[in-house]
């Protein structure tokens, strides 16, 4: 069953331009990863400092094995600098309405 994961980041508000030039870098290569089907990144129109990623992946596993990959190269340090609070990841299961 496919997992859909929102990783919800509050940035600070000098890093908002930095993060959305990362994502361009970033994201090609967690597109690339085995188990990624899709992921883009959304910025709220009334907050703007806060930013989500929304991710479909094959399985949880698969994106806490992307997760851990991401954490090893030091990518989750460079990111949690720009945040202005901890991030929140949620993980959901798709209903077949």
């Amino acid at each position: 069953m496919t997992c859909t994961v929102l990783l919800e980041l509050h940035l600070k508000e000098e890093c908002v331009d930095q993060i959305k030039a990362g994502f361009k870098g970033m994201f090609p290569d967690t597109r690339a990863y085995d188990g990624c089907i899709d992921i883009y990144a959304t910025q709220d129109q009334d907050t703007p400092t806060t930013i989500i990623a929304v991710e479909k992946w094959e399985t949880r596993q698969h994106y806490e094995k992307y997760l851990a990959w991401r954490e090893e190269r030091g990518d989750l340090d460079a990111v949690g600098e720009m945040l202005s609070e901890p991030p929140s990841i949620r993980y959901f299961d798709h209903l077949d309405a």
